[in-house]
């Protein structure tokens, strides 16, 4: 379970997620680590009744957004870097472009 690995590394009061991430082993793996679940819960899983904080919910859209903002530029988008390195320096460059321009 990859999301068992990111959440081993996962840090502070809450975790948000979209509905791809409402499984009860996911749920039970957050809470095991003392946070909070914040996941819009699938409409396939009737078995899982888990209450969602909608303030906490709605920044989980900015932060798409912003990730739908960083694929506008298409070296970010296509990954042309073959560095991580030269990467981030793309990803730090197309954001000093949003925060100017927008």
């Amino acid at each position: 379970m990859k999301a068992g690995e990111l959440i081993a590394h996962a840090q502070g009061k809450a975790c948000i997620g979209d509905t791809g991430y409402s499984s009860q082993a996911i749920i039970d793996a957050i809470r095991a680590r003392g946070m909070k679940p914040v996941i819009a819960v699938h409409p396939t899983h009737t078995n899982i009744k888990l209450r969602l904080d909608r303030k906490l919910y709605a920044l989980r859209y900015r932060v798409e957004c912003g990730f739908h903002a960083l694929k506008r530029f298409r070296a970010v988008a296509t990954r042309y870097d073959k560095t991580a390195t030269s990467f981030l320096a793309a990803v730090h460059v197309a954001c000093l472009w949003m925060w100017l321009v927008d």
